[in-house]
């Protein structure tokens, strides 16, 4: 009883100390994140593309559609008006009734000097049918370049003229950017101010730190020898995270994977709090099975969060306060330099200081996303495996269709 005793007061008084030192380290860590974040974004932006005007390769332009997003129009006319010699742009999608099918003849009346077509097609290759879209409008496809684009992403007249720029290296099979959110309603600024300061200090932060292994699903460039190398649409059907298999196997397979330094508008359409959950809950998954490691190690760089809990740990000590603002200040800068310098994002601009709520939020995200593999979408209960195939659960409507804003 007495070495009980004993034993619980030493846990007692050392299990204090590991707590403040596990916090401090969390502090230190996600302070030197910030600062290779920093780092990471002004060396990448400090090298604009240069334009090589006699370099315009033809291009298909695939863009998979279901449904109608924020100004769908205005997106689709975005693609017409390039700058760019000779270029077709091939909508794919599902179902013949559905309201989008609309605008693309809208789109195609209005740009007749422009070569589009519309695929409609069941075909199913897959679980996600984003993919079975890409690979029906690909059979359309007349030249050896493609290009992914979302649905939900608008871009401007010099966007094919720079994304393609990376393609004079032949040993550059993928091309992928970044993007600008664009937003209405206060849970989407949310999102897009985690999207700016967040996840793309991450995007750069890896690219430095590795190289890039990945695509981002707004805008992949990838030449058609290259789809074919890796297995083509098919190899990718069933994955959720299918635009980061996309740039991972391309990688694997020894092509070059490079991040533009274009910077695409990507409209954001989260209404409420739980379309936010159901979304970044999505995300989170996705990228925890496609990095495992990767994923877990963003513990280091939530420093908002740990150096609150270390001053609150800490009683309010001098070292407390002492991590607490140089966290919380560096926090700000990278947020600056990358979401309002970099991206030029407005979002970010007005709303910073909102930054320790999204951060929050994030974290909070981030620790729900251990509690399982399995997430609803559109009435839909679906289940990642551990490699990130896509598993079909429950479906209200019948339809399991992964659809194009994941």
């Amino acid at each position: 009883m007495e070495y009980l005793t004993i034993s619980n007061l030493d846990r007692a008084s050392w299990m204090p100390l590991v707590i403040d030192l596990s916090l401090l380290l969390l502090c230190l860590s996600a302070i030197c994140y910030y600062c290779y974040g920093i780092y990471a974004a002004i060396e990448f932006f400090s090298h604009p593309t240069k334009i090589d005007r006699n370099f315009h390769p033809p291009i298909s332009i695939l863009k998979p559609i279901c449904g109608l997003d924020i100004d769908t129009y205005e997106n689709f006319a975005s693609f017409c008006k390039q700058d760019y010699p000779q270029y077709q742009i091939i909508f794919g999608i599902q179902d013949e009734g559905d309201p989008s099918v609309e605008v693309v003849k809208k789109i195609i009346a209005d740009f007749p000097e422009i070569d589009i077509c519309l695929v409609i097609s069941d075909r199913a290759i897959g679980t996600n049918l984003k993919v079975s879209n890409l690979a029906n409008a690909q059979a359309k496809a007349k030249y050896s370049i493609l290009l992914l684009a979302d649905s939900d992403v608008r871009v401007g007249s010099n966007y094919l003229r720079q994304v393609i720029q990376p393609m004079r290296d032949p040993d550059v099979g993928v091309v992928t950017c970044l993007y600008r959110p664009l937003v209405r309603g206060w849970v989407a600024i949310l999102e897009a101010i985690g999207i700016s300061t967040e996840y793309h200090p991450s995007i750069l932060v890896a690219r430095k730190l590795e190289g890039m292994k990945f695509a981002l699903g707004p805008t992949i460039v990838i030449r058609q020898s290259v789809l074919e190398a890796v297995g083509g649409f098919l190899a990718i059907a069933d994955y959720l995270a299918d635009d980061f298999q996309l740039g991972y196997r391309s990688a694997q397979a020894g092509y070059k994977v490079v991040l533009s330094d274009y910077i695409i508008d990507h409209l954001i359409t989260t209404d409420n709090l739980i379309d936010l959950i159901d979304r970044q809950t999505r995300w989170n998954c996705c990228t925890r099975v496609s990095r495992p490691w990767g994923y877990l190690g963003l513990i280091f760089t939530y420093g908002t969060v740990t150096s609150l809990l270390f001053l609150i740990a800490t009683g309010g000590s001098i070292l407390g306060w002492a991590a607490f603002t140089l966290a919380w200040t560096t926090r700000f800068i990278m947020a600056w330099i990358v979401g309002v310098n970099c991206l030029n994002d407005g979002i970010t601009k007005k709303f910073l200081w909102l930054l320790p709520l999204a951060d929050l939020i994030s974290f909070l995200l981030w620790c729900y996303s251990f509690m399982g593999n399995t997430f609803s979408w559109r009435g839909r209960r679906l289940k990642l495996t551990k490699d990130g195939k896509l598993v079909v659960l429950s479906s209200d409507s019948g339809n399991i269709a992964i659809l194009n804003d994941l």
